[in-house]
């Protein structure tokens, strides 16, 4: 995924396939959930940060690519590091830049912006025709933790979304955990 491939490299290719490296080239590489990359692959993406430069499985030749990385993690990339499954040199080569996202527990007030934009993807995506969320909704949505951050947030907008037959949204079942176990508090 990251390097691409050469026709033949392997078993199954049967064409050849740019990386992500060489399709960014020239632009911006988001990497999400970097703390997942296991060490194997941190010593790969290292060079590459290091170097500029990217071997294509199944050929000799590196090449050079101008690629400005940004890696998002919900983990605490640090307390990895001292645990020993994140490499420290990586760490400091992503660490250039450091921007912190405050989790949506923390910054309550952006929900009733946020739930805007969402529905208007939620409407072109479901082809609905949803106004917003109602004041309810959105104190309901307000007084709630988010330990799921903003996917959650978007889960149960979709959820409702689907569910409604309203131009407005309401919350139609509580809010805590998965939606599998507010459909069995609901049933019981």
């Amino acid at each position: 995924e990251f390097f691409g491939h050469s026709k033949g490299a392997f078993t199954g290719a049967h064409t050849a396939r740019q990386g992500k490296f060489q399709l960014a080239d020239g632009g911006t590489l988001f990497l999400d959930e970097i703390g997942e990359l296991p060490l194997a692959m941190q010593s790969k993406l290292l060079r590459v940060l290091q170097s500029g430069e990217v071997q294509t499985v199944g050929e000799d030749q590196s090449r050079y690519v101008d690629v400005r990385v940004i890696a998002a993690t919900n983990r605490d990339l640090w307390q990895m590091v001292q645990k020993g499954t994140f490499r420290i040199d990586l760490y400091y080569r992503l660490n250039v830049f450091p921007i912190k996202v405050p989790a949506l527990k923390e910054r309550k007030e952006d929900i009733p912006y946020l739930c805007t934009n969402l529905i208007t993807q939620l409407n072109k995506r479901l082809a609905k025709q949803i106004k917003g969320v109602s004041k309810k909704a959105i104190s309901q949505l307000q007084a709630y933790d988010w330990p799921g951050n903003i996917r959650e947030l978007q889960n149960v907008l979709e959820r409702e979304a689907i569910l409604t037959k309203h131009t407005v949204l309401k919350l139609s079942q509580p809010l805590h955990g998965d939606a599998s176990t507010a459909v069995n508090t609901s049933l019981t």
